[in-house]
């Protein structure tokens, strides 16, 4: 690292020509980053698309705060000696392998878009947001992270997510890998839970009465719980609510299934809103009507219209229950 003169090596070019002309780094004007230089500064190395190879040398800069290399070309990068930072972010990068133990005032790290398989953030116990996806990450141990108010691990291969300890989780995104369950009972200040594309089989929500968006696109649900109180708040257009691809899925608990069946339109065809769907067992029961007058039907606008086929519609009862029904030529 320590070269002639007490320089800092830096082998790839590109990476020192971005220090040398610094001039709150470089803080001489010469043509060469002096240890004492490196070591003094506490500040932000921040350059994305530089066409760094090598970050050899960023070992000397111990008390750098902000390291931000993102969209890049390292297929290394150690960061053992920076043990001040607090933002690290290397995003698309080549890394097969990275090293944060020695980095635990970290209160970000973004590595989206490498090729990592696993990860060890037992040590960022100031961890508070972890962008990892897109990688072929295995296992995610976050029972260190107390901190931590955001998560996006999509785009991998886990197949287990153990969030428990991560009671401070605001956002919650594990689409696109290999879950079979799900757990969010202790995430009680969590809005956001993105789930999509796992086979997931159930999922109970009914603490979570902070959630605002819920994506369980293509699982393999057969039961959805999400009355927490706060269905009325899920309100943003195309994203609140989604469910689309769950064959299994014939009916979802909510606290009001008039509500949802108007404002929730990202599900089946055949999935029916209730208050309580313990008594709902095959697709067949909801299409079949029973015991109960049919009082109007409604388009998914609210305009009342007679029954068609290959339409999505709206059946609303005098026992109080709602339907949205799917029926082909």
């Amino acid at each position: 690292m320590i070269g002639f003169g007490q320089n800092v090596n830096i082998p790839d070019p590109d990476f020192k020509q971005y220090l040398v002309g610094n001039a709150a780094i470089n803080t001489n004007g010469d043509a060469h980053i002096q240890v004492s230089e490196a070591s003094a500064f506490n500040g932000s190395i921040i350059c994305m698309q530089c066409g760094w190879s090598d970050l050899t040398g960023i070992q000397a800069f111990t008390a750098l705060t902000v390291l931000k290399c993102n969209d890049n070309d390292l297929a290394t990068l150690d960061v053992s000696q920076n043990i001040a930072l607090t933002i690290l972010e290397c995003d698309r990068n080549n890394l097969t392998t990275l090293d944060v133990s020695q980095n635990t005032a970290l209160t970000k790290l973004s590595v989206w878009e490498n090729n990592l398989t696993s990860l060890n953030v037992n040590s960022n116990i100031a961890l508070m947001n972890l962008i990892c996806k897109d990688n072929e990450i295995t296992t995610l141990d976050l029972s260190q992270n107390t901190a931590l108010t955001s998560l996006n691990c999509e785009y991998n291969q886990i197949s287990s997510l153990d969030v428990s300890q991560n009671t401070a989780l605001i956002s919650l995104g594990c689409s696109y890998n290999l879950l079979t369950s799900m757990n969010v009972d202790n995430n009680a200040v969590l809005e956001k839970l993105t789930f999509a594309n796992n086979q997931i089989t159930s999922l109970n929500v009914t603490n979570n009465t902070e959630l605002t968006q819920l994506n369980a696109d293509n699982n393999l649900l057969t039961s959805l719980d999400v009355r927490n109180g706060n269905n009325s708040n899920m309100t943003i257009a195309g994203s609140s609510f989604r469910a689309v691809n769950n064959p299994n899925l014939t009916c979802v608990s909510v606290d009001d299934p008039a509500w949802s069946t108007i404002h929730w339109y990202n599900t089946d065809p055949w999935m029916t809103f209730s208050s309580d769907c313990s008594g709902t067992t095959s697709i067949q029961q909801l299409i079949t009507i029973t015991n109960k007058k049919l009082l109007k039907v409604t388009d998914l606008l609210g305009r009342e219209t007679q029954p068609t086929n290959n339409e999505v519609l709206i059946y609303m009862y005098d026992d109080g229950t709602t339907e949205k029904k799917f029926s082909a030529n």
